[in-house]
């Protein structure tokens, strides 16, 4: 069970963790605390396809910069995040398309909520499950 970590994480900012072998990780992440990526290298990508609702509309949009981009895009919640690139988010788009209202904007109904429930069940609330990806690409790049 995750406990109050004694220095929020360097990568994620989690304030929660475990302790494994007298070092605490990060609950959120996964990250090692104390440590860092290195500051020289530009961080990892990390492509999420995501599902904002505005209304009761749903963007389905993609971005490996998701924070700086979702600031730009009015909605009223962030549904979920799932793995992907233009790739993913272009099946989603021909899947749900009997449900565009316009652009990359979607009715927020039958198929398209059942779908945006199964991932946030299957990958979890949408910034914990983008900082563990962000975390786990940090670890490959540092092994």
């Amino acid at each position: 069970m995750p406990e109050p970590l004694p220095t929020p994480c360097r990568v994620c900012g989690g304030d929660t963790g475990t302790r494994q072998d007298d070092v605490w990780h990060c609950a959120r992440c996964g990250w090692r605390l104390g440590d860092a990526p290195d500051a020289d290298l530009p961080l990892p990508r990390v492509d999420v396809v995501y599902y904002l609702r505005y209304r009761d509309r749903v963007k389905i949009g993609t971005s490996a910069t998701p924070r700086r981009r979702l600031t730009a895009i009015m909605h009223d919640e962030v549904l979920a995040f799932e793995p992907g690139d233009r790739t993913v988010e272009q099946r989603r788009h021909r899947e749900f398309a009997e449900l565009r209202e316009g652009g990359e904007w979607f009715t927020l109904t039958g198929p398209l909520a059942a779908h945006v429930d199964e991932v946030r069940d299957r990958f979890g609330d949408p910034w914990p499950a983008y900082d563990r990806w962000l975390g786990d690409a940090l670890r490959r790049l540092s092994s």
